[in-house]
C-alpha cells in the first residue's frame, strides 16, 4: 500500500519480466546453429547439442564443417540467398548419420552471418519418387495398361447388348443397372489409362496463379462447396516449367482428395500456398544428382490424414483409405508431377497437425 492525499492507493504491480533472447534461443525445439562470417560456429541451442551429440562449449569457435558435414552439393547450390534441402542424410562428426531438413538462411543486415536449422525429417513424411520404381511396380503398370485396353472391348459389347434389350421392351430397371455399372467400369479403366500414359508432357514457362485460381473456383463450385479454401501466395513467384493441363489435373485431384478427407471434420479448411525456396535442391531418385526445385506449391487441410498403415504406400496404385476409393488419384498425381520434373510429398506437420501435400517444381529458365 502507498499513502496518498485523500486515502490509500494501491501500488501498481511490477510488470512481469519475460525471458531473454538467450533463454528463448536455448528453448527452441528445432536444432539451430549460428555461423559467423569466417565460417565458425558462434552459437548452438540445446536441441542442436542433443541432435549432434556435441555441447555448445565445444562447438563454439569450431569451423562449421569440423562439427557437421553439409550436403554434398552444398557449395554448388548456394546462390547468395541461402540453401535448403529436404529429407537428406547428413553426417555429424561425433554422431551417426541423421536424416533432416537442412535450411540455411542469411541474417539480414549482418553480412556473412548465417543461421542453419536442422529439422528431423518426420516419420509421417512420404516422398513419391516414381523414377526408382522396382521391376515389380513397373510390371504392374504394364499389366494395368494391357488390361485397360483389353477390358474395354467386351465392355462395349455388353453395353450395346443392354441397350438393345432395353429398346426391345425388356426390364428397363435391370438393363439400366447393367449400363450404369458398365459406364462406371469404363470410367475406372479411363483413369488407369491416364496413369499408364507414357507420352511426354509439353513443358512451358507458365504463370501458375491463373491455374490456382481456376482450380479453386472449380472446387468451390462442386466437390468443395462446403469447405473454406484459403490462399497464402508468394506474389513474386517466377514462371514455372509445367504442362498447364497436367498441373491443373494435379491441383484438382489434390483438392478433391482434401475435400473428401474433411467430410467428418468440424470447420473444414483447405489452404493453397506457394513459396520460392532459394537454394532448394532435391534428389529425384537413389544415385541421381540433386536438382534445383525451388517452386513450392502446398495443398493442406485440417483433416485427420491418411491411416498410419497406408501412409507409406499412398502413391502406389490401388491403395486407398476411403471406403469407395479406387487408389488411382494420388498415383496419377505422382506420375504427372514426375513427368514435369518435380516431386510430390505427403506429410503431417505443425501443431495442431494438418495434412500437407507439397509439390516441388522447376523454375523456368
Amino acid at each position: 500500500m502507498v499513502f496518498a492525499r485523500g486515502g490509500l492507493r494501491r501500488a501498481r504491480p511490477e510488470p512481469l519480466k519475460g525471458p531473454g533472447f538467450g533463454e528463448l534461443f536455448a528453448a527452441l525445439p528445432v536444432a539451430v546453429l549460428v555461423i559467423d562470417p569466417d565460417g565458425r560456429i558462434a552459437h548452438a541451442n540445446s536441441a542442436c547439442e542433443l541432435l549432434l551429440n556435441h555441447s555448445e562449449t565445444t562447438m563454439v569457435g569450431q569451423p562449421y564443417d569440423a562439427v557437421l558435414l553439409p550436403p554434398a552439393d552444398y557449395a554448388d547450390r548456394r546462390d547468395g540467398h541461402g540453401f535448403a534441402a529436404f529429407d537428406i542424410e547428413i553426417e555429424a562428426i561425433r554422431g551417426p548419420r541423421i536424416r533432416v531438413d537442412f535450411v540455411e538462411t542469411l541474417i539480414a543486415d549482418q553480412p556473412g552471418w548465417r543461421i542453419v536449422t536442422l529439422h528431423h525429417a518426420p516419420q509421417s513424411r512420404r516422398v513419391a519418387q516414381g523414377a526408382d520404381r522396382t521391376a515389380g511396380a513397373r510390371a504392374a503398370v504394364g499389366a494395368a495398361a494391357m488390361l485397360a485396353h483389353e477390358i474395354k472391348n467386351p465392355l462395349s459389347g455388353i453395353r450395346g447388348a443392354a441397350q438393345l434389350l432395353q429398346s426391345g421392351g425388356e426390364d428397363g430397371e435391370l438393363t439400366q443397372l447393367i449400363t450404369t455399372e458398365v459406364d462406371r467400369i469404363v470410367m475406372l479403366i479411363d483413369r488407369m489409362q491416364d496413369f499408364t500414359d507414357t507420352r511426354p508432357l509439353k513443358l512451358e514457362p507458365t504463370n501458375v496463379y491463373p491455374l490456382l485460381d481456376h482450380a479453386r473456383r472449380v472446387a468451390l463450385a462442386g466437390f468443395a462447396r462446403e469447405v473454406t479454401i484459403e490462399e497464402r501466395f508468394d506474389p513474386s513467384l517466377p514462371p514455372v516449367l509445367i504442362d498447364s493441363d497436367a498441373f491443373l489435373q494435379v491441383l484438382l485431384n489434390l483438392l478433391k482428395n482434401a475435400a473428401e478427407a474433411l467430410c467428418d471434420t468440424a470447420g473444414p479448411r483447405i489452404t493453397l500456398a506457394t513459396a520460392y525456396r532459394h537454394g532448394m535442391s532435391v534428389s529425384t531418385g537413389p544415385g541421381r544428382p540433386r536438382q534445383p526445385l525451388p517452386i513450392e506449391i502446398l495443398v493442406s487441410d485440417n483433416g485427420p490424414g491418411a491411416p498410419a498403415d497406408i501412409a507409406e504406400h499412398l502413391f502406389e496404385p490401388f491403395v486407398s483409405g476411403k471406403p469407395e476409393g479406387k487408389g488411382l488419384g494420388l498415383p496419377l498425381v505422382e506420375k504427372l508431377v514426375r513427368d514435369m520434373g518435380g516431386i510430390v510429398q505427403y506429410a503431417r506437420e505443425r501443431d495442431p497437425e494438418v495434412t500437407v501435400f507439397r509439390i516441388l517444381l522447376q523454375r523456368a529458365s
